[in-house]
């Protein structure tokens, strides 16, 4: 990992660690490196609700234009609108300015290669390359070489009528509650969900530049639980802050999360004969249960590491058509490159409405496990793999769960910590387990 780019972009406090300045040369630096085999390479720019927003949107666009980029700035879009567009509109590059489920304080920039997917390390390590080796007095283009800006939040059309041309039910007689989380689906999702004919009650969906994720969302599911069992709704769906994930409820409140939603539409795809190799790919921290329930309907679970681009480089390796995230991160390979909570949400409806059953109904084909997980702060992420306490502890918690349950510890990618999860029947087995090799990580790794 550089020093810029992180498992998910460049994110950091804005105006602190994001500075205009940064994105300034972040613009510049992707313009120049798209640039060598385009004149006058395309990027298009979206960004979420929060208040730094535009500022970085203007010193980014400022850097591509330094550098002889051309600009279209779609305003407040989905992260994936922006994978998308990049690819109709055959651009070189697609920016977007989120930091996702983060509080409003923070901020990111990511970037989509033309053809709608993530950069690949190799290539964030040029750009990183380049942002470093920006000077002042580096020559720039002048007169008609120097670049130019266009608006076209109008374009967010073309990314609505393709959403809606991904299923092809109906939503006609469906109450559902959505909560936009004060994000970037605020526009997008109520307009889909209603052009296919599902009643839709809206919440969060009032952004003010500083309410984006507050208490609302995808990260904070009681507000829509509430109101979908208030308004007497048949399920209700959650999405993050930049859009690219959703989680659900059924008609009762009870949470619906990543692994079920995934469930689901293997299920409806395997009936269907659209499930590639009848496998659908997840990662080691998905629940057990969906491991069982995708054997049970006489399919395969792939096994990815934990991160979207890890599925997706799984999904790409065997042409897989479904993957995804406990978290709601979802990737239908045939519809998108990238996850998409709007598109996820239509997949999950669709099968819900061509099932003819309740969404609980639904959701029920995967029993949910209990899942304990405890994050260690540590001084020392290295070398716990080879520790003999850490690895007695885990091999006593295994002996303990015996076939009913799993254990999995890892390092996190972006803190400084060592995360300790275990799952199977009994909370107060798991309870008892995940403390007791928590307080040895602890105790070795400082």
């Amino acid at each position: 990992m550089g020093k810029f780019f992180g498992t998910d972009g460049v994110r950091g406090i804005a105006n602190k660690d994001l500075t205009p300045e940064l994105a300034f040369r972040l613009g510049w630096a992707a313009t120049t490196y798209f640039g060598r085999d385009h004149d006058k390479p395309v990027i298009i720019i979206g960004r979420d609700t929060r208040i730094s927003g535009l500022m970085l949107e203007s010193a980014l666009c400022a850097g591509i234009c330094s550098a002889g980029g051309q600009v279209i700035v779609l305003g407040i879009v989905p992260t994936p609108a922006v994978a998308y567009l990049a690819g109709k509109l055959n651009a070189q590059a697609g920016v977007v300015i989120s930091a996702s489920h983060n509080p409003y304080p923070d901020n990111g920039i990511k970037f989509f290669a033309g053809n709608g997917y993530k950069l690949s390390d190799a290539v964030e390590n040029e750009l990183e390359e380049l942002v470093l080796a920006y000077t002042e007095d580096i020559e720039r283009p002048v007169g008609d070489k120097i670049g130019t800006i266009t608006f076209h939040h109008d374009l967010l059309k073309q990314y609505i009528d393709y959403l809606v041309r991904t299923v092809d039910v109906d939503f006609t007689g469906l109450k559902m509650v959505v909560d936009c989380a004060h994000g970037a689906s605020y526009e997008v999702a109520p307009v889909v969900y209603r052009r296919l004919g599902a009643e839709v009650i809206v919440i969060n969906n009032q952004p003010t530049g500083i309410n984006i994720n507050d208490n609302c969302g995808s990260t904070h599911m009681v507000q829509l639980q509430q109101a979908v069992v208030d308004n007497k709704a048949d399920f209700g769906i959650a999405h993050d802050g930049d859009a690219d994930r959703c989680l659900a409820v059924d008609e009762h409140g009870a949470l619906i999360d990543g692994d079920q939603m995934m469930v689901i539409c293997a299920l409806d795809l395997l009936k269907q004969n659209k499930l590639k190799d009848n496998t659908l790919v997840a990662t080691v921290m998905s629940n057990i249960g969906l491991y069982q329930a995708i054997k049970k309907a006489g399919g395969i679970v792939e096994v990815a590491a934990v991160g979207d681009r890890y599925v997706l480089e799984a999904m790409q390796e065997k042409s897989f058509v479904l993957g995804g995230e406990q978290s709601g991160h979802v990737i239908f390979a045939e519809f998108s490159t990238t996850g998409d909570g709007v598109l996820t949400a239509l997949q999950v409806i669709a099968a819900l409405k061509k099932s003819g059953k309740s969404m609980s109904e639904l959701a029920a084909v995967m029993t949910r496990y209990p899942q304990l997980l405890v994050n260690v702060r540590v001084a020392n992420k290295e070398g716990w793999e080879e520790n003999e306490a850490i690895i007695n502890a885990i091999e006593q918690g295994e002996f303990d769960l015996l076939e009913e349950g799993r254990i999995l510890v890892r390092p996190s990618g972006t803190e400084q910590l060592i995360r300790v999860m275990a799952e199977g029947p009994d909370m107060s087995k798991l309870e008892r387990i995940v403390n007791k090799i928590a307080h040895i990580v602890k105790t070795e790794q400082g």
